[in-house]
């Protein structure tokens, strides 16, 4: 259970990583091997080692002995170092022999084994019981303990215990396969070309080893264990590159080292790009490996910011506080006076839960000298909870809160990104849950905050509580025998819910003392929802509902009119007033419904029929007139009527603007009419389609209407008629949905003058539309259009076979989780290369009808990428207002180039507030995730800013 944490900052670290190769090198024996004399079984020619030609000698960076006629092949001591090269034109010399001695060993109890060496293969298996040696051919696996070793060719001398393997050369491609892959324990495979294992000592060397560990490889070279807690390597080259020698765009040769458990002792190394070596090499090295986390300086960055002068960017250090926690401290320095401070602390506690925790400060003089420096702040917060650590409850937080300019003038903490520059709120919510198991209550306490960035205003909820009780049958028996009767269909539910509220407070007034006590609002709501459903004539479903809701409050308004109130004696004035008051509310209602279906049927053509389901539904609702004095919810002002001012009259809710509202006013009681309509399409299949079955299509789904007539009403009993619909095309990839009001009265609209200017007026007439011979004005009405599409939306056979269910965070891939740990830290560094292009749209329409005028609003949202090549690949985003002909400032354009360990980024915002460009070239790995190279234009020098 540690934390996970890459705290390589610099190439050095990044070296030391590469030492963690011996912890998996317990696969080496001592390579002390003897010759032995002739036999009747098979030779031992067979422990040549034969290696691809293309890749063997920059391989093992070891020129061919000058004592050999035969330039393909280099000598070792002893007959199983021998390696067998295929000449350019892939012809294999015969290979050198040697004899088996008699074996001298003595025997005894130090030659005992512990467990039993088990050994396979698919080819065949020889056995020299002379020697006590056997040989394996084809997929051979040999397991002892806790290692576990496959190779296409392994040779195990039970006397000596000791295990050679080596691949083979595949006669038609000449290419060497069935390479040695040897694991012991939880450590990592480890690949090779060859490999001499001592299994009883568990000593060996490794030639060419090729393994991944925490995001680096190795390839290359010699290997060595000289005991248990040291090993030698040899002309081995750490990269953080997957490819094998030579296509290795990165890495660091070390000639010659030792590294043991604590620390390491290098010999020559230098760095190697693409194969050619750089001037960059040191003579030897002296470096701490800790099997713990290990506290260091952070290096910063140098640059120049055309408003805040040269600076020293990042510069920090970095706590390892233990095995749970860690703490990273950075900031950054400018020449005209301003800096930047950060905290970060992550912490993980495995199978129970994680975090990080950040808290940013910033002091900017973007102003002329002398102005009062930009002071902000920042505190961001994640946790989560492993679910099965505590079953029951639950507890996460989402935190992001500061001052409204934070993000602006401190484009760096998000990365430059646009989206997080010009966002307009913040929110951060910490919530905790507990269900309790075999009873239907549940509880929810949660803290919330949302902040206006624009408005600088913050709205906060300390805390808000929800106590739930899901509905039950109180007249159904669990032990209950046969179908449900009527009065057991009555279902009954609870919940209770609170808050404490400060809505819409002043970011400089947050902090004030006063500021809780008089702007915070507090109250309870509870609702009880009875429900009862029931089929009658088999056709018709009848429903009817109770609803009971009750508000308890501890504070409530009184208004009244003041004739020296400076604004004038018909402003009322509002006062609010301590002490506790509670208020209710009920509403029933009874209805039925039914489907209808109809069905077209069409002869020729493609389209088969075409079906609609229509939905009709009617209920009776009844809730009364909350306004009425009896309830005392309501109250009365009226101004003073003394002459001259005139009489001012009207009635407003004691709990207006409470956190839950309260009773309304208005006496219900009439009929609620609603229609759904589905619409679906049937089409003949295709003459080549072998399953000769028909298809389904969606034309329409979810269109509907609905509308309420008020019988208590004294006028305008019918409300507006409201619709909506949606549906989607191209094989349900483009979504539309529109949705719209009627108003069935008509509007009559004159004009007057008031200042000397001539003003329409609306009047609404008790008259309807269609007694005029016309149909109900379109009053609003909005239309939205969004789809995905890319180069396999259309490929059905490849969206089957990319189809995986299982494709989870569980079963990743080395190759995956290498991918999202870099998203995580940069969501703009993960590009899709294997799709061609990709295309993502918004198409937004509005309209408003006023009468007197008309206001519309036509907007498309385009982003994707294109890719121009299997490694080029470039990214765009912009909204284009139809209405106006104009781009607007939030278009970006990137472009991103695949060099495989590196990745070249250029980021264009081409013109607005946030105008500027960023060319990054860096190493993929996150273990090297500070080596980069970076130009940047900072929007602060554009022409735009500060105005």
């Amino acid at each position: 259970m540690y934390l996970q944490k890459y705290y390589s900052k610099s190439i050095l670290k990044s070296i030391g990583l590469f030492f963690l190769l011996e912890l998996f090198l317990t696969v080496n024996v001592m390579a002390a091997y003897k010759n032995s004399k002739n036999n009747n079984t098979r030779p031992l020619v067979d422990t040549i080692i034969k290696l691809d030609s293309v890749r063997d000698k920059k391989l093992l960076r070891i020129k061919t002995p000058a004592r050999t006629n035969q330039p393909g092949n280099v000598q070792f001591n002893g007959a199983d170092t021998v390696i067998k090269l295929d000449s350019a034109g892939n012809k294999i010399k015969k290979p050198a022999t040697a004899s088996a001695k008699k074996d001298t060993t003595k025997k005894g109890n130090s030659n005992e084994l512990s467990s039993e060496v088990k050994a396979t293969a698919n080819d065949s298996t020889i056995f020299d019981k002379v020697h006590d040696i056997m040989y394996l051919y084809g997929q051979a696996r040999v397991t002892y303990e806790d290692v576990e070793m496959d190779a296409d060719y392994i040779r195990v001398d039970k006397r000596k215990h000791v295990i050679f393997a080596s691949g083979r050369i595949d006669p038609l491609t000449h290419r060497y396969i069935g390479r040695p892959i040897t694991k012991q324990s939880k450590d990592k495979p480890v690949e090779c070309d060859s490999l001499l294992f001592d299994y009883k000592t568990k000593k060996g060397k490794i030639y060419n080893p090729a393994s991944q560990q925490d995001g680096n490889y190795i390839s290359g070279g010699q290997v060595k264990k000289l005991n248990d807690d040291e090993a030698a390597y040899r002309n081995v080259l750490f990269s953080t590159c997957s490819k094998p020698f030579p296509e290795t765009d990165f890495g660091i040769v070390i000639t010659k080292g030792i590294g043991e458990k604590k620390r390491i002792i290098s010999g020559p190394a230098y760095l190697e790009i693409e194969g050619v070596p750089l001037p960059l090499a040191i003579p030897f090295g002296f470096f701490p490996k800790p099997d713990t986390k290990t506290s260091g300086v952070i290096l910063p960055t140098f640059g120049e910011d055309s408003k805040l002068g040269f600076y020293i960017k990042g510069l920090g250090y970095y706590i390892a506080l233990n095995d749970y926690m860690d703490l990273t401290t950075t900031g950054t320095l400018y020449s005209k006076g301003s800096y930047e401070l950060n905290e970060t602390i992550h912490y993980l506690d495995r199978y129970k839960y994680s975090g990080t925790l950040s808290l940013s400060y910033g002091s900017h003089n973007y102003g002329l000298e002398g102005d009062p420096p930009q002071k902000d702040f920042n505190i961001t917060w994640s946790h989560t909870q492993n679910p099965n650590s505590s079953p029951g409850s639950t507890f996460s937080a989402s935190v992001n809160a500061g001052t409204s300019s934070f993000y602006q003038n401190n484009p760096a903490s998000a990365s430059y990104s646009l989206q997080t520059l010009t966002q307009n709120n913040l929110s951060s919510s910490i919530s905790y849950g507990k269900v309790w198991e075999g009873t239907p209550f549940n509880l929810t306490v949660s803290l919330a905050h949302s902040q206006d960035l624009t408005n600088k205003t913050v709205t906060l909820n300390l805390p808000t509580f929800n106590f739930n009780m899901s509905t039950i049958s109180p007249f159904d028996s669990k032990d209950r025998v046969g179908p449900q009767k009527w009065y057991q269909k009555i279902t009954v539910g609870y919940s209770l819910q609170g808050t404490n509220n400060i809505n819409a407070v002043p970011e400089d007034e947050l902090f004030k003392g006063s500021t809780l006590f008089k702007r915070m609002q507090n109250g309870l709501e509870h609702t009880i929802p009875i429900g009862f459903n029931q089929t009658i004539a088999k056709y018709f479903q009848f429903s009817a509902s109770a609803n009971y809701n009750e508000w308890w409050y501890f504070q409530h308004i009184h208004e009244s009119y003041n004739r020296d109130n400076p604004l004038g004696p018909d402003v009322p004035q509002i006062d609010t007033l301590g002490g506790f008051k509670r208020a209710g509310a009920y509403s029933l209602s009874a209805g039925m419904s039914t489907k209808v279906y109809g069905t077209m049927a069409f002869k020729n053509g493609s389209l088969e029929a075409i079906r609609e389901v229509m939905t009709p539904s009617i209920s009776l609702q009844y809730k009364p007139d909350f306004s009425d004095p009896g309830f005392g919810y309501y109250q009365n002002i009226v101004s003073n009527a003394t002459i001259p001012y005139p009489v001012n009259a009207s009635v407003y809710s004691i709990f207006q603007n409470s956190v839950y509202g309260g009773p309304s006013a208005g006496k219900q009681a009439g009929l609620s009419f609603s229609i759904d309509n589905t619409i679906e399409g049937k089409v003949r299949p295709k003459a080549t389609d072998t399953s000769t079955q028909s298809k389904h299509i969606k034309i329409l789904d979810g269109l509907s209407f609905s509308t309420f007539y008020n019988f208590a009403a004294d006028s305008f009993k019918l409300s507006p008629v409201t619709f909506s619909g949606h549906t989607a095309i191209l094989h349900q990839k483009i979504n539309i949905s529109f949705s719209g009001t009627l108003n069935p009265y008509v509007e009559h609209v004159t004009d007057s003058i008031s200042a000397g200017k001539i003003t329409p007026v609306v009047h609404e007439l008790n008259k309807f539309t269609w007694q005029n011979g016309a149909f109900p004005s379109l009053q609003q009405f909005s239309l939205s259009m969004s789809g995905s599409l890319n180069s396999q939306t259309f490929n059905k056979q490849q969206n089957t076979q990319n189809r995986n269910p299982n494709n989870t965070m569980q079963n990743m891939t080395p190759e995956q989780e290498q991918k999202l740990a870099l998203l995580n830290t940069d969501p703009s560094a993960y590009v899709d290369f294997n799709i061609p292009w990709d295309i993502s749209f918004n198409y937004s329409f509005t309209y408003n009808n006023n009468y007197t005028s008309t206001v519309t609003t036509n907007t498309m949202m385009i982003s994707g990428d294109l890719r121009l090549t299997p490694k080029w690949i470039i990214q765009y985003s912009t909204n284009y207002d139809l209405k106006a002909h104009g781009f607007s400032s939030a278009t970006s354009f990137s472009i991103y180039r695949d060099l495989h360990c590196w990745d070249l980024s250029i980021q264009w915002l081409p013109f607005g507030y946030y105008k500027s460009y960023n060319v990054t070239l860096r190493v993929k790995s996150t273990i090297l995730q500070d080596l980069k190279l970076s130009k940047r234009s900072d929007y602060t020098s554009n022409a735009y800013f500060g105005q």
